[in-house]
């Protein structure tokens, strides 16, 4: 646990760098259920393999203009030319593998989203509401689940691209599919959950 110097109790994984900071606060756990939002922290949660978190979260914005604001209807009809443009793009990380799987992604999206909606389909992994741990230290964490590793199987058998179980994982935390802030965080604190 980090106490910063506002007084408040924080998970020690954003150190003290301000952005990891409001991304811990803000977004990190909080149950999002917004279809496009989920496509987009699963495909950033793909780029994110083999790196950390704080350099995709510096070049969200990028990322976002790159790829269309993650809609995945746009993503979906990608062809060859922009994934040259995007091989080209200083501001991504370029990986061919990751960016075409991107693409993949967002057409394996469309079908599950026209078929009974994106959100539904992963919150149903966990009945439509998160799984709260009671982690007191990071090393109470784990890196993936018996869930994490279904939805990943899941995903994988539906097109998806780059969401093994450890990716799958760290995708719920971050949308809040999982709650693992430290017992003692002031973000749980806050919102009750003890």
């Amino acid at each position: 646990m980090l106490v910063h110097l506002d007084g408040l109790s924080r998970c020690p994984w954003p150190g003290y760098d301000p952005l990891y900071v409001a991304y811990h606060d803000d977004e990190w756990g909080r149950p999002e259920r917004n279809s496009q939002a989920l496509f987009e922290k699963l495909i950033l949660d793909g780029f994110q393999a083999g790196l950390s978190w704080i350099t995709i979260l510096r070049k969200r914005e990028a990322f976002r203009k790159a790829f269309d604001g993650f809609d995945p209807s746009r993503v979906a009809r990608f062809d060859a030319r922009r994934v040259h443009e995007l091989m080209q793009n200083d501001g991504i990380v370029r990986n061919r593998a990751k960016i075409e799987g991107a693409v993949l992604s967002a057409r394996a999206w469309l079908e599950i989203e026209s078929a009974q909606g994106f959100s539904n389909y992963l919150w149903d992994f966990v009945d439509g509401l998160p799984v709260v741990n009671n982690p007191k230290s990071i090393s109470d964490v784990p890196t993936q689940s018996a869930t994490s590793a279904r939805l990943s199987k899941d995903l994988k058998a539906r097109g998806f691209k780059f969401c093994g179980p450890t990716i799958v994982y760290a995708f719920m935390q971050a949308v809040g599919m999982v709650d693992d802030h430290l017992v003692d965080c002031h973000v749980r604190l806050t919102r009750g959950s003890k």
